[in-house]
C-alpha cells in the first residue's frame, strides 16, 4: 500500500516532533541571493530580518542532515532547509477533545467548536492533531479529512501510516456517509426536504465561497427535523465535499445558520473567536465500511447545538 507523503515527511525530517509539531521546510530554488540570510529575507517578508538573522545565529534552521545553517553562510540553491514554525501569543483554548474510538488503524474524536484540525494559521499547538499526538503519544497520527475550525463533530485520524491511503479512498470515492445537524432560521417558502444542487467557486480575493451561475458542483440534502421559535434543527447529508458547502447552501436559502461569521456576510475578524456564540453546525455521524477489517463504522457526536435564544439543548 502506498504510503502517505505527508508521513515520509514527518519520518524523513532531520527535525523531530516538537510538543506534536512537525517541522516545516522550505525550498531553495536556483538563483542569485548572495548570502541564505539575503533569500530567507525575501522569501519570508512577513517576518522581521533580525529575527531571521537570531535565528540562524541561534542554529534552529537546518539542512536535509540536520546540519545548522549561518546567517553568512554563502546561498546553495536546489535543497531543503528544516525549521520549527513559530506562532506568538497563541491562545489557549478552554475545550475537550473526547476520544471516541481507538485501535490500531483508527482514532475517532468529537471536536469541540474553535478548535482546528491540523496545525495552520494562528495555530499550532491548540489543534486536534496536536493535542492527540501528544495525549495518546502517537507521532505519526495522520488526518484522513478535516472539519472547519468553526464545526464540531467526528473527526477521523488514522493510525497506521500503511493504511492511511485506504481510509482517504473513501472520501475520495464518496464511500463515506456523513451526517450534520444545523440551527437556522425557518423559511415558509422553502420546500423541505430538498437536494440543493449548485455551482460553488471561490470569492475572488477572499477566502470565503459563493454559489454562481453554471453545472452544479456541490449537493446536499436539506431536512427539517424539529422547529421551534422560528429557529428549526435541520439535518444535512452532504454527497459531495466542496469547501464551506453547508454554510453556503444554507445561506443561499436565505436560512444562514446560527452564529455564522462568514455567510451571509463576512463579520469583523475576531467575532469567530467569542466563545459563547459558535457555529451552530455539528458534524453528528459518520459512517463506512472499514477497508482494512471490512466492518460496518459508525461515529456519532454526543455533542448538542443550543439554540441562541432561549439557551436551550437539543439534538437527534
Amino acid at each position: 500500500m502506498k504510503k502517505s507523503r505527508r508521513i515520509d515527511f514527518v519520518r524523513n525530517a532531520p527535525l523531530p516532533l516538537r510538543d506534536g509539531v512537525a517541522p516545516s521546510r522550505v525550498y531553495l530554488p536556483a538563483g542569485s541571493w548572495t548570502t541564505l540570510l539575503d533569500f530567507l529575507v525575501e522569501r519570508f517578508g512577513h517576518v522581521p530580518p533580525p529575527v531571521l538573522q537570531g535565528r540562524l545565529e541561534r542554529g534552529e534552521i537546518v539542512d536535509e542532515a540536520g546540519v545548522p545553517q549561518a546567517s553568512g553562510d554563502s546561498y546553495k540553491g536546489l535543497r531543503w532547509l528544516w525549521y520549527y514554525r513559530e506562532v506568538p501569543q497563541e491562545p489557549e483554548l478552554p475545550f475537550e477533545l473526547p476520544v471516541l474510538f481507538r485501535d490500531k488503524y483508527l482514532v475517532a474524536v468529537d471536536k469541540p467548536h474553535f478548535l482546528a484540525s491540523t496545525p495552520g494559521g494562528r495555530y499550532l499547538r491548540e489543534t486536534a492533531l496536536t493535542r492527540l499526538r501528544q495525549a495518546l503519544d502517537m507521532p505519526l497520527l495522520s488526518p484522513i479529512h478535516r472539519l472547519d475550525r468553526d464545526t464540531a463533530g467526528v473527526l477521523l485520524f488514522c493510525a497506521d501510516p500503511e493504511s492511511r491511503g485506504a481510509y482517504q479512498t473513501l472520501f475520495q470515492t464518496r464511500d463515506v456517509r456523513k451526517e450534520y445537524e444545523a440551527l437556522a432560521p425557518l423559511r415558509g417558502d422553502v420546500a423541505l426536504p430538498m437536494l440543493r444542487r449548485s455551482l460553488i467557486l471561490p470569492r475572488p480575493g477572499h477566502f470565503t465561497m459563493q454559489e454562481v451561475d453554471g453545472e452544479p458542483n456541490s449537493e446536499t440534502h436539506i431536512e427539517l427535523l424539529t422547529e421551534t421559535g422560528g429557529l428549526g434543527l435541520f439535518s444535512l447529508r452532504p454527497r459531495t465535499g466542496r469547501k464551506h458547502q453547508l454554510r453556503v447552501h444554507m445561506s443561499g436559502l436565505g436560512m444562514p445558520i446560527c452564529n455564522d461569521s462568514f455567510y451571509p456576510e463576512l463579520r469583523p475578524y475576531g467575532e469567530s473567536d467569542d466563545f459563547s456564540r459558535p457555529l451552530q453546525l455539528l458534524a453528528r455521524a459518520i459512517e463506512f465500511a472499514d477497508p482494512i477489517s471490512g466492518r460496518a463504522r459508525r461515529f456519532e457526536s454526543v455533542r448538542r447545538l443550543r439554540c441562541p435564544t432561549t439557551d436551550s439543548t437539543r439534538g437527534a
